[in-house]
């Protein structure tokens, strides 16, 4: 098992391939390396988190002289490894590395995909807190199930987190060395920000790999995690949410229009499902606020993609609105950047982006164009009836900036 191990460690002085470089990553972990809060990065399949870890692994080599040997990685998305079935062989292979290899001082362990181990929760544990061994402990996992399951007692706040998202617009432009303009920012919203997506050439192909990784999301984070029994009404769901992302809709009006078509559901069943595809970093929600009142709204939200490929190339017949899905990219840069993100009401006004983090707070509204006077005065005028100083940006694909607005500012969303 050892042997088996080691063809995937880099005990012998390999050099570790990252593929692309994705350093803010790494400089948001490296403020919290060198001590024994467990590091959590989650995020969907194939959004690149083992290559993150690897470039954390590189990092703590190169930059912080760390012996190979003292690094121990566990990836389970690797069929040869999964022997690994509980915490308790994850212990016994630790132990048995220890021996053979005897590292000194703290030992380093990854463990990508962490919840493809049986009880790994008290694994992890027990190694944070060992006391007389120093470890510290790195793990990834697709689904954030894992921060509402006993981790977060055993822990009890003793770990950080970071998601890991699909290709920015900047990595794009990076990856394939262009510049910003409007004609490379439509290409990233088709194309969106699955690393893989880049490496293949073709439609066809491109479509072949999203329903496939939308499959082995829906199964293997879904279905079998959650042990759904009525798959065909989870597929209907996904389609669904997928070809009104962006749009606020309710659970309750999902479940009269899937019963208008004859799909047969309730909405607890529905409500659960839009739970499930949260939690598999498929989908994301984002709840509706009441800006004067300040005060959370019930009933109707909005859903977004954590990646626009699975509508613009696997829904390409439903011709998607360009609004919605620019609107899409740009909660994505938001989240990515931190910020706790609602939908805001004023008056019978709405705001797309209410933006928090930490004590600052801004408005975001979107709009594909500014077009004519009373579109621009309808996405101005909800910012300013927000009665308040704080910043406030129209972004939109318009092939000139206006600038500042009466204390707003025009963003075109290639410049954001």
């Amino acid at each position: 098992m050892l042997e088996k191990l080691a063809d995937y460690n880099f005990w012998k002085g390999e050099k570790i391939e990252v593929g692309f470089p994705r350093q803010a990553y790494i400089d948001r972990l490296s403020p919290f390396l060198g001590n024994s809060l467990v590091k959590i990065v989650l995020g969907q399949r194939r959004t690149g988190k083992s290559y993150v870890l690897r470039m954390l692994m590189r990092h703590l080599i190169e930059a912080q002289n760390v012996p190979s040997q003292n690094i121990f990685y566990v990836n389970m998305d690797i069929q040869a490894l999964r022997f690994i079935r509980d915490s308790q062989m994850l212990m016994e292979v630790l132990s048995e590395y220890r021996k053979r290899l005897r590292p000194t001082g703290k030992v380093y362990v990854f463990l990508d995909e962490v919840q493809e181990i049986e009880g790994w929760e008290k694994a992890v544990n027990s190694l944070s807190q060992d006391y007389k061994t120093p470890y510290e402990v790195f793990v990834t996992g697709s689904n954030a199930h894992l921060l509402s399951t006993e981790l977060s007692t055993y822990l009890s706040g003793r770990y950080v987190t970071l998601d890991v998202y699909p290709f920015s617009y900047a990595e794009y432009l990076a990856f394939f060395r262009e510049a910003r303009s409007a004609v490379s920012f439509a290409a990233y919203l088709r194309l969106g920000g699955l690393p893989e997506l880049y490496r293949l050439e073709g439609e066809e192909i491109r479509r072949n790999y999203l329903a496939s990784l939308r499959d082995s999301i829906v199964l293997r984070d879904i279905v079998q995690r959650h042990q759904v029994r009525d798959s065909a009404l989870l597929n209907r769901l996904i389609d669904f949410v997928t070809d009104s992302q962006g749009a606020m809709i309710s659970v309750n009006k999902m479940a009269g229009t899937l019963a208008a078509e004859g799909v047969k559901t309730n909405v607890e069943t529905l409500g659960a499902y839009l739970g499930y595809l949260c939690e598999a970093y498929f989908i994301h929600e984002v709840q509706r606020y009441d800006i004067k009142g300040r005060r959370l709204l019930a009933g109707e939200r909005k859903y977004y993609l954590n990646d626009l490929a699975f509508k613009s190339q696997l829904m390409s017949g439903a011709n998607p609105s360009a609004g919605r899905m620019l609107e899409n990219i740009v909660y994505l840069h938001y989240r990515r950047e931190g910020y706790r993100i609602h939908t805001g009401r004023v008056g019978q006004g709405e705001i797309d982006f209410v933006l928090q983090k930490g004590d600052e707070v801004k408005y975001a509204q979107v709009c594909y164009l500014l077009g004519n006077d009373r579109v621009a005065e309808r996405e101005f005028g909800n910012l300013e009836r927000t009665g308040d100083n704080y910043p406030k940006t129209v972004i939109s694909m318009d092939e000139i900036s206006l600038g500042n607005v009466r204390g707003i500012t025009h963003i075109q969303a290639w410049e954001l």
